[in-house]
């Protein structure tokens, strides 16, 4: 959430638009920096209410080619491109420029900024192609399933001895 609402937005863009305060006065008096306020109301001029609406956005790398070819090609300055492009920070638009000289256009490119999906890896022996009853590899797979039937029969008897034993000892006391 950003700290300043719209509505105190729009209060310092019509204060400076209506020419009696300075955008070092309007910062002052809300506790914002003075190039927060201008930004503001490059962007008011721009588009308006609109404007002020964020949403979360992951841009395109086609998207990004066309704000860098707008500002090579008219010469604007970056925060008159992020205003005419409703592109949250200026600084973006450096960003992706210096993406572009350094690494090239693949850079732009958009990454998945999420966690990768736990998959589960399925065994080459899965059970949608199981092997034919009495065949060697159907006798290898079961003896394998009672091994591990078999330990885990030992390590829980273990177990229960290994509590039986806890409780004889605290009775004794």
């Amino acid at each position: 959430m950003s700290k300043y609402t719209i509505e105190v937005k729009l209060k310092a863009v019509e204060r400076y638009l209506t020419g009696n305060e300075s955008y070092h006065t309007i910062a002052e008096s809300i506790g914002a920096a003075k190039s927060q306020v201008i930004t503001w109301v490059k962007l008011f001029e721009a588009q308006g209410k609109k404007g002020f609406k964020r949403s979360y956005t992951s841009y395109s790398s086609g998207f990004k080619l066309d704000v860098l070819n707008f500002m090579s090609e008219t010469g604007a300055s970056f925060l008159e491109t992020a205003s005419k492009f409703n592109i949250s920070s200026p600084s973006i638009i450096y960003q992706w420029e210096e993406l572009l000289k350094t690494k090239g256009l693949d850079a732009l490119k958009p990454k998945k900024k999420r966690r990768p999906s736990m998959k589960k890896e399925i065994k080459s022996n899965d059970k949608k192609t199981a092997p034919v009853e009495g065949s060697m590899e159907a006798l290898r797979a079961e003896n394998e399933r009672l091994r591990m039937e078999n330990a885990y029969l030992k390590k829980l008897k273990a177990l229960v001895h290994e509590q039986e034993k806890l409780q004889t000892k605290s009775k004794r006391k």
